[in-house]
């Protein structure tokens, strides 16, 4: 059972207790005080070198599929294992994303760099989302082979078209047991929402505003100062030395090239070669 769950069923528990001491059937002191405790154990994200293993292990998982019905699945799964990477989406949000939901009309910024909008639903509330122009390739993949395309269909679907209401959650078992990475350091078996944590992980190791990040992922700077300060300070040495003598800031296209960049793009180290935008 999740950490949540445990909360949500402590407070429903003490609400009963409550409700029992209000009407005298229980002493006032058998009702707890205080706050129930949200966990402070550390997110369990994949590092690095864990993602390019999983990205490298799903490809041959993919062709290594004993008929057509598995191979479907797993190509399906390939590629929601990249957008959930690439986007940092919660796992209800993806279950709720509609076709109608996905632009993949590639958009530029100022600087005339690709990127592709999301608009992603949890529990009553709207956001949106931006993502790289890969994403829009991976979700083309998914819709190529669906049998739920219409605007109002789920985009992670079964192989009948209907919503899938565990998100694969088996199959994700299965490929993480594969490639040995179900457990981490925590000893926590992994699951799809580690996708989240891992998108966080390396953007923080990017050294993307926490600010940006919060918005981005539809929650809070507190939340993730709290669940993810402990990504290491070197890897953002640049921008907390920034303005000390010797660390001004780096002019653009000055990269050496021997920079490695911490991203989930297809598990690559190196930029992707940009998709030509659709006319």
């Amino acid at each position: 059972m999740q950490d949540g769950t445990i909360r949500h069923e402590l407070i429903t528990f003490r609400a009963i207790l409550r409700y029992a001491a209000d009407k005298h059937l229980l002493p006032d002191s058998s009702v707890p005080k205080g706050k129930v405790l949200h966990s402070r154990a550390r997110r369990e994200a994949f590092t690095p070198q864990e993602y390019r293993h999983l990205h490298t292990y799903a490809r041959k998982w993919v062709n290594q599929a004993q008929n057509d019905e598995k191979k479907w699945y797993r190509t399906i799964i390939y590629n929601f294992i990249l957008i959930m990477a690439n986007t940092g989406m919660r796992t209800i949000e993806a279950r709720n994303l509609r076709w109608r939901d996905v632009d993949v009309d590639v958009r530029m910024d100022k600087q005339g760099r690709r990127f592709c909008c999301l608009n992603v639903r949890g529990k009553n509330k709207y956001r949106e989302l931006v993502a790289p122009d890969s994403v829009a390739t991976y979700f083309e993949r998914i819709k190529e082979i669906s049998n739920a395309t219409g605007p109002d269909d789920p985009v992670f679907s079964t192989l009948e078209g209907k919503s899938s209401s565990t998100l694969f959650s088996k199959r994700i078992r299965d490929i993480l047991t594969g490639s040995k990475l179900l457990y981490g350091s925590s000893k926590i078996p992994r699951s799809s929402y580690c996708l989240r944590h891992t998108y966080a992980t390396f953007r923080l190791m990017e050294g993307v505003d926490v600010y940006f990040l919060a918005k981005q992922m539809g929650t809070s700077v507190r939340m993730i100062e709290d669940h993810y300060g402990h990504i290491t300070p070197s890897k953002n040495a640049d921008l907390i030395l920034q303005g000390i003598p010797g660390w001004q800031p780096a002019k653009q296209g000055s990269a050496t090239g021997s920079e490695v960049s911490v991203n989930a793009d297809g598990g690559r180290t190196a930029s992707a070669k940009s998709r030509s935008p659709k006319r």
